[in-house]
């Protein structure tokens, strides 16, 4: 799987992207991501990417010239790619877009950043506008990785376990994953619940079930 990602700040996906079950599934060749910074396609000595909105108002807005650059030579990297736009008017993120999305070949990322982006990206390319809910963020960087990291983990590998992406939250229509613990079996007078000690696989099975659909109703 390609995941173009266009944004401003490479810088402040890189990190992210080399770590933990992301920078895992990179390194088994599971998914590609490319960062892609618009400056490469920006005029002038000092590479601007942004500008004032006509009309006046507050903030910068990122140019149209630079973004269209950057997804033109995304588009050339493969036959399908599919194009996602970073925007608080966007359809809020879940698991059956998170899984329709696992399934596509290419994914081009634009990260909004600023007051927007010019609107004629979007008349010109028709991305579809994706959002974490109903908050504004600095920027769309964090959307993105987002996606990365939820895909990532639906490629097969990428978690070493083939069940474990279909046990977590989400994942069979019972919302919310079950309480974890761990050792030691009593913690500050807390004991784990006599059911996971037990050793019984379908007693185990049960309570998770149980707990799923209990914290389910409490949402």
């Amino acid at each position: 799987m390609l995941i173009d990602l266009v944004t401003i700040f490479p810088e402040a996906c890189q990190g992210y992207l080399d770590s933990s079950i992301v920078g895992r599934a990179r390194r088994r060749g599971l998914i590609q991501v490319e960062l892609v910074d618009p400056r490469r396609w920006a005029g002038g000595r000092h590479r601007t990417v942004d500008d004032r909105p006509y009309g006046g108002g507050p903030g910068m807005v990122l140019a149209a010239p630079p973004l269209a650059g950057a997804i033109d030579w995304c588009l050339t990297r493969s036959a399908r790619p599919r194009l996602l736009l970073t925007d608080a008017r966007g359809r809020r993120l879940d698991h059956p877009w998170v899984r329709e999305l696992a399934a596509c070949p290419h994914l081009i990322i634009v990260c909004g950043h600023y007051e927007g982006i010019d609107e004629r990206i979007a008349e010109l390319y028709h991305p579809e506008r994706v959002s974490l809910g109903e908050f504004v963020l600095s920027g769309g960087e964090l959307v993105a990785l987002a996606i990365v990291d939820a895909v990532a983990r639906l490629q097969p590998g990428a978690l070493g376990c083939a069940e474990s992406a279909l046990q977590e939250s989400f994942a069979d229509g019972l919302t919310y994953d079950h309480p974890c613990y761990t050792r030691p079996e009593e913690f500050r007078e807390l004991r784990v619940p006599e059911p996971l000690l037990s050793g019984d696989h379908a007693a185990i099975a049960a309570w998770r079930a149980a707990q799923r659909r209990r914290i389910g109703g409490e949402r």
